[in-house]
């Protein structure tokens, strides 16, 4: 009886001194390695970051946007090939024969291939996305996906092969599968313009008006903090609709990317205190304005 319970306890320690041990330090090291990349890859887009954000720069360059989103797409490759390897080598130490799964994940795979068709959609997706350069992270961007008859607008902070992850204006996250993105306005792309109707009753000089705004685009092109958002001084379009009950002028300023939202609501405080100082009235409806991305 004793020799027959010191042979299993006996095996016990075989196996763990032996094929045990393989397996633990494996598993150990695929963590440690996992780290190690999610660290590396860290690292590169803080570097990335803070030379992109670093010295007069006010905004990324496109080079710099598509380097983060690289990094990380990079890293999140690393880590499923790192995990997948280690996963099929404890399994071959374990004797699990890895040649007999293959009929089975084939049947396996073949089913799930029906459920994963949007994944694989997705993954495709982003792939494009990524290697089109259609946007990067820190760029700002409205997206028309598939059931959404707005879309939703935000900043971009994080893209991987499968989603897409935007901060809007209101502070919340919006995750958007790429698969089922159908349009990308991106407002942040190489240049941007802010667009402001002034609306007028019909009696107003519009000659004067037009002066008015003229001197406001001009001050304000000459103002240091907002000469440094705008890429040429505002101008004034002229007359752009006629109503029954009012006169829209318009005025359009070019600015760096993703700056048109600061831009417009620092021209509309200018354009408001410029209007009551010379007694020229606005309709009741507030002064509108509409934002445009443009590429160079």
């Amino acid at each position: 009886m004793t020799s027959l319970a010191v042979a299993p306890l006996t095996d016990v320690r075989h196996w763990a001194a032996g094929t045990g041990l393989e397996v633990l330090l494996f598993v150990l090291g695929a963590l440690l390695l996992g780290r190690a990349i999610t660290a590396t890859g860290a690292a590169l887009t803080r570097r990335i970051d803070d030379a992109a954000t670093s010295g007069d720069a006010l905004v990324r360059s496109e080079q710099a946007k598509h380097r983060h989103s690289v990094t990380q797409v990079l890293t999140w490759i690393a880590l499923v090939l790192l995990y997948s390897v280690t996963a099929v080598t404890v399994m071959g130490l374990l004797g699990v024969p890895v040649t007999g799964l293959v009929a089975p994940a084939t049947v396996l795979g073949v089913a799930l291939g029906f459920g994963a068709q949007r994944i694989v959609q997705d993954l495709l997706a982003g792939f494009f996305i990524i290697t089109e350069r259609q946007y990067g992270f820190g760029d700002v961007v409205r997206i028309s996906a598939l059931g959404s008859p707005t879309g939703v607008t935000g900043a971009v902070e994080d893209i991987s092969l499968r989603i897409t992850r935007l901060r809007s204006s209101d502070g919340e996250v919006i995750i958007v599968p790429n698969g089922q993105i159908v349009q990308v306005t991106n407002l942040s792309r190489d240049w941007a313009r802010t667009v402001i109707d002034v609306p007028l009753p019909p009696l107003t000089d519009i000659a004067a008006t037009s002066d008015v705004l003229r001197r406001v685009g001009t001050d304000a092109f000459a103002d240091p903090d907002l000469h440094e958002l705008l890429l040429d001084e505002p101008t004034v379009m002229g007359v752009e609709s006629l109503g029954v009950d009012e006169v829209n002028v318009r005025i359009v300023a070019r600015t760096l990317p993703g700056k048109q939202f600061e831009v417009g609501r620092m021209l509309r405080a200018r354009i408001a205190v410029a209007l009551q100082a010379h007694d020229i009235q606005v309709r009741a409806a507030a002064v509108t304005t509409a934002t445009a991305p443009v590429r160079s």
